[in-house]
């Protein structure tokens, strides 16, 4: 049975201990931001910068820094407006579809066979006869095992050459398995690669597709081997940037 999207919320009123969610049930589905986190080749990579860092003038330690990032590098969301014109852009995307149910759908062994695999229709059908028909308002999370490449450039991008967008190999979903999640209603999706689409795509349609609809992406998810099919609550709350189509997310599931 799915949780609801508000439930996480419920639980901290409806329980009476002193923490209401168990820190055991928490996890993090976020890389670091660092000099290593993996940016698209046209993009800038992040930079963070030490602007005061020791004991001030009046004695007392005093600790600030800078940071530079494109709003499509490491974990992140691609807001609508990414891929369609006049969509929801980073501030607006609803808070409500932010958070809720969560279904991983697992590809890794197709992935490992082929490096440019991509979801399939079949694979979602397969994941519905096993696990029932993914119901409206949940956030689809593609699991291809891209993660254990991370933050190996090379391997996790297929190329590490600045401005190299046309040896890209990596997993993604296909625009037929977009149209059928478009289909299903889904608030959001999200995948452990560098893009939606797969590594040689060069129009991202499914990107397109999706953003098209509305649905929002999530990219460069980390650790979704720690998460079940079904039953999981996904909190993803982005940098609230004013006409972003991205932007840094911290994403955080709660295991039912």
């Amino acid at each position: 049975m799915f949780v609801n999207r508000f439930a996480i919320l419920v639980l901290f009123f409806a329980m009476q201990a002193p923490c209401a969610i168990d820190d055991n049930k928490l996890i993090d589905l976020t890389h670091t931001f660092d000099a290593k986190t993996v940016y698209w080749p046209t993009a800038k990579p992040f930079a963070w910068h030490r602007e005061s860092w020791g004991k001030a003038a009046g004695g007392y330690w005093y600790a600030s820094a800078s940071f530079e990032a494109s709003e499509h590098l490491g974990t992140h969301i691609d807001s609508p407006i990414h891929f369609a014109e006049g969509a929801k852009t980073t501030d607006t995307v609803p808070i409500q579809s932010l958070i809720g149910p969560a279904v991983v759908i697992d590809i890794t062994r197709a992935a490992a066979a082929n490096t440019t695999y991509e979801l399939m229709p079949a694979d979602i059908e397969a994941w519905e006869k096993a696990n029932g028909r993914i119901p409206a308002g949940v956030i689809v999370l593609v699991r291809t095992g891209w993660s254990k490449f991370w933050p190996d450039r090379a391997k996790y991008m297929g190329t590490a050459a600045q401005g190299d967008v046309l040896n890209l190999r990596f997993p993604g979903i296909s625009p037929a398995a977009a149209k059928l999640l478009v289909a299903r209603r889904v608030d959001g999706v999200g995948i452990d690669t560098a893009s939606l689409d797969h590594g040689p795509s060069k129009n991202f349609e499914t990107h397109r597709i999706l953003n098209g609809a509305g649905i929002y992406g999530l990219e460069n998810v980390a650790s979704m081997d720690k998460l079940p099919a079904v039953g999981a609550t996904l909190i993803a709350l982005p940098m609230k940037i004013r006409n972003g189509t991205g932007g840094p997310v911290r994403i955080v599931a709660v295991l039912p």
